[in-house]
């Protein structure tokens, strides 16, 4: 072990002491030192002396799994693939790539929905996954410590005897750290918050391998009011200023109590003023899901559910058994007043879990309801009380444009997600997919709203974050990305 570190620091220090720094992968054309094929050579065992042989990999098949994720957004695959064991695997190899300009991607989960993790450059992509380990509970303080590889799934089952959970929940059983680097909400962001407010410290390692905790070593406190707020600058990055490898999070007891209900509305219209009206009465629910008609059609044949095909509300109330009655009374009677039905419920574990998976599940009931399509899912977000309009103008505009886009959102806070099938060997159809989309963003920045609610600007939103921050707030982000990673080998092409 001991010679092939030693191997590996020689290899490194060969390549950061050259003149000029070894362009694998960035296809410069002059390759005066080295052929491509021994750059290749050269760096993939230097990986392989860091990682270990088992975890580098060059395999085209590998390299085109890990050079995509659930969107549409197809890029070149990375040049070498490698999956880091610790943080000190993370920062050495970091450092080789650093030393000879090579890009860095990292890569959790895959299961963004920007092109995140592609490769448009070539590079190394840096699967962290196996970093998995749950370092550290402290349930008196409420708090928990992960490595990247740790998901949401995976925590909560760790935590299930402990009474408490994490609620953070986009659906997919994403990396933790991956839901940081995306600043993931999901379906429990009205009650508990995204992951902007829920996680307490960070460690990054930086695009020269140095290795940051953005709150202070091991600092876990619930707030402060020292110096600039580093974690949440890298919250919401993707990976652009540095590789998540830790994540410190707030955790939260579980609910006495909790039930689930669905409710169906004679129109859109009817379904989000009940959202609005609910949220204005400071009734403090857990979950409060739209899907439009489209959407409930398509989970009823998925999931084999028989709900009617119209415009409906899922919602879920936490707390104690007489809090709830108050909470579901006052519910009820806006929903009623709004031409809503009489509640399904759903009370028991199971049923509630059959009634939520069907929801997680829309992705899939989606792309059923067009066998052969491909789904682009954009999202956006607008205030509260401009939901009924950004919905209704969507729903025409899909109509207009001859697409099919089923419609679901965390309407509680003003985030819904437009899934519109493709045909992926249709160009007419793509290019009217893509127009739409860019009108759903600008439709959402006129009534005040963001392009994207929680699925990040990656690939396909860059033109529209200019829009939305103007040229001022672009030049400092690209300032900010200057500073951090002055080679711009951080998963490049990527939000600026």
């Amino acid at each position: 072990m001991a010679q092939r570190l030693l191997r590996g620091l020689v290899l490194f220090h060969k390549f950061s002491l050259l003149k000029k720094p070894v362009y694998y992968g960035l296809n410069k054309a002059d390759f005066s030192l080295q052929s491509r094929d021994e750059q290749l050579d050269c760096l993939v065992n230097a990986f392989r002396d860091i990682a270990g042989s088992e975890n580098v990999s060059v395999a085209m098949a590998v390299r085109e799994q890990h050079g995509k994720d659930e969107s549409l957004h197809r890029c070149k695959p990375p040049d070498v693939v490698v999956w880091p064991q610790n943080v000190e695997h993370v920062s050495q190899m970091a450092q080789l790539c650093y030393g000879n300009d090579i890009p860095i991607i990292p890569f959790g989960a895959g299961t963004g929905l920007e092109g995140g993790v592609g490769a448009p450059k070539g590079g190394v992509c840096f699967d962290l996954m196996k970093m998995d380990k749950i370092l550290n509970l402290n349930g008196e303080d409420f708090d928990v410590t992960v490595e990247a590889g740790v998901t949401r799934k995976a925590l909560n089952n760790y935590l299930r005897d402990t009474g408490l959970w994490f609620p953070v929940d986009p659906g997919a059983d994403a990396s933790l750290c991956g839901m940081a680097a995306t600043s993931a909400s999901g379906t429990n962001a009205v009650r508990y918050g995204t992951m902007r407010e829920n996680v307490i410290n960070l460690e990054v390692v930086l695009a020269d391998g140095r290795v940051l905790q953005t709150a202070g070593k091991d600092r876990r406190t619930r707030k402060t009011s020292a110096g600039y707020n580093l974690t949440n600058l890298f919250v919401g990055s993707e990976g652009t200023l540095g590789i998540i490898t830790k994540t410190t999070l707030r955790l939260y007891s579980i609910p006495e109590t909790m039930v689930s209900a669905v409710c169906s509305f004679p129109s859109v219209q009817a379904a989000v003023d009940s959202t609005v009206q609910i949220l204005q009465s400071g009734i403090p629910i857990a979950r409060i899901e739209f899907l439009d008609d489209v959407m409930m059609n398509a989970c009823n044949r998925f999931s084999k559910l028989e709900y009617p095909v119209s415009p409906t509300l899922f919602l879920e109330f936490h707390g104690t058994r007489s809090s709830l009655d108050e909470q579901v009374s006052v519910t009820e009677e806006i929903t009623k007043g709004n031409g809503g039905s009489e509640y399904t419920w759903a009370m028991d574990p199971e049923t509630r879990n059959k009634l939520w998976r069907a929801r997680h599940e829309s992705w899939y009931a989606a792309l059923a309801l067009r066998p052969g399509s491909m789904a682009y899912c954009t999202d956006v977000c607008v205030p509260v009380s401009r939901l009924p309009e950004v919905v209704l103008e969507t729903k025409e505009d899909l109509n207009r444009s001859r697409l099919i886009g089923p419609i679901a959102g965390h309407v509680g806070d003003g985030n819904f997600h437009c899934m519109v099938l493709v045909n992926p060997n249709d160009p007419d159809e793509q290019q009217r997919v893509k127009e739409f989309c860019y009108r759903l963003g600008r439709r959402a920045l006129a009534m005040d709203g963001t392009c994207t609610g929680e699925h990040g600007i990656g690939l396909g939103k860059r033109a529209l974050l200019l829009e939305e921050f103007g040229s001022i707030g672009i030049d400092v982000m690209k300032q900010i990305k200057l500073t951090l990673d002055p080679k711009n080998i951080m998963n490049p092409g990527k939000v600026i």
